[in-house]
């Protein structure tokens, strides 16, 4: 096998639905063994969602490549021991319960670094581990409104929207990963594990960092590059405000469809080529846009005459207008444009699978491109598809210590034999 990356790092992810998973396949894609550790019930996500009957969820099998799955029942005393050993011969532990639930099992950090003081336990939770909030429970869109990314989203007249990103739990996986990496890191230096834990709140907000920096240049005047111009004395929902010091906007095309839209920048070093195409001389010399700043009193109307003159034009067609004079702009594509798209294809963004059950579908590739550890896409497992090679190959369980525990209960829901 092709050394990876994270070749010999071993995971053990407890975590379930997507923020934990999303972490860990990302883990799997960059070699990590990564051993899903499910309840005999399996993750919630293999049967939510279902478009075939008796089949894992796309929710699971597209969150779940590049794993192994165990199925280990932690209210059962044997489940318990095999869990403790492979506690012993993993690198990363990784939940996603709710407080005190793991403590209740008694695997705490406090238990967990006893078993082994060189892993690495992650926690990712709605609001973390401590805290007023600490209590509450958190899916996506909570996450989005209690980490400021709703009350910034939308048009300035309308109501707070979520994004269709998922910041909140696929966002918080990049950062737990982010921590992983560097606990992983330190521990080269020390030989010591730690505890690391990302709330999706936190992380949010983290993605929100620009909508703090406007919150505070509010006490120092109006925000100018905003197409309002009336502020509260928070940052207000930016419509399709590019949000930096240059103005943008979506500009409709044809033939109208929804996502009939080009996304344009209007820099100031690009407005002059690009007055002179859509309105010619008088245009470029128009003293209602001549610079930056009369553009941002006037960008209504500037909008306006490029709506106009976009009219005549499919989306593609006028990134192709506006690339030859340097306009940064972009086509707004969706889930169908991107998904069989050449540019995402090469890219390996979109990649095809095989799954044993539901047969081939299209997975989202990962986004971290390394050069010596090439990506290989395997499907998701199977619930509980490698308990008895993990067993065997981890743990060095014999054939009579597996079937101690089978008949124990460790696998599964039934209780042990007498």
């Amino acid at each position: 096998m092709t050394d990876k990356a994270l070749s010999g790092i071993r995971v053990l992810d407890m975590t379930h639905v997507q923020a934990g998973p999303s972490c860990s396949q990302l883990m799997g894609f960059l070699g990590a063994d990564v051993i899903k550790l499910e309840p005999p019930t399996g993750d919630i996500t293999r049967s939510q969602l279902r478009d075939l009957p008796d089949v894992d969820s796309l929710y699971f099998t597209m969150l779940n490549c590049n794993k192994r799955s165990i199925t280990v029942n932690l209210k059962n005393p044997k489940g318990k021991e095999v869990f403790a050993d492979l506690i012993k011969k993993c690198d990363v532990l990784m939940e996603n319960f709710g407080p005190g639930v793991l403590k209740r099992f008694g695997f705490d950090w406090e238990q967990v670094k006893e078993i082994n003081p060189k892993i690495v336990m992650a926690s990712v939770k709605g609001f973390g581990g401590e805290g007023p909030y600490a209590q509450f429970k958190a899916y996506e869109n909570v996450a989005q409104a209690m980490g400021g990314a709703m009350s910034t989203t939308g048009l300035h007249d309308g109501p707070p929207l979520v994004t269709g990103a998922q910041i909140g739990d696929s966002g918080s996986g990049i950062h737990l990963f982010g921590a992983i990496m560097a606990a992983l890191l330190q521990r080269e230096r020390t030989g010591r594990g730690q505890f690391v834990e990302c709330a999706m709140m936190d992380c949010v907000m983290n993605l929100c960092r620009v909508k703090f920096r406007d919150h505070q240049r509010l006490k120092h005047g109006p925000l100018a590059e905003y197409s309002i111009q009336e502020f509260e004395d928070f940052a207000p929902r930016a419509g399709n405000d590019s949000g930096g010091g240059q103005l943008g906007n979506a500009i409709a095309c044809k033939p109208g469809g929804a996502n009939d839209y080009l996304y344009v920048v209007v820099q100031e070093q690009v407005w002059p080529a690009l007055a002179k195409r859509i309105g010619g001389d008088k245009l470029a010399s128009d003293p209602r846009f001549i610079d930056i700043n009369a553009r941002r009193k006037n960008q209504a109307e500037m909008w306006r005459l490029l709506e106009e003159f976009a009219a005549d034009y499919r989306k593609w067609d006028l990134m192709a207008v506006f690339n030859e004079i340097d306009v940064p702009c972009g086509p707004v594509l969706d889930t169908g444009d991107l998904i069989d798209d050449e540019h995402v294809r090469l890219r390996e963004m979109a990649v095809d699978v095989d799954h044993p059950k539901r047969g081939k579908f299209t997975n989202v590739g990962c986004p971290l491109k390394l050069s010596d550890s090439p990506v290989e896409i395997t499907p998701s497992p199977l619930l509980g598809e490698h308990t008895d090679e993990i067993m065997s190959s981890v743990l060095g369980y014999d054939a009579n210590r597996v079937k101690e525990l089978r008949e124990g209960g460790a696998f599964s829901k039934s209780a042990p034999k007498t």
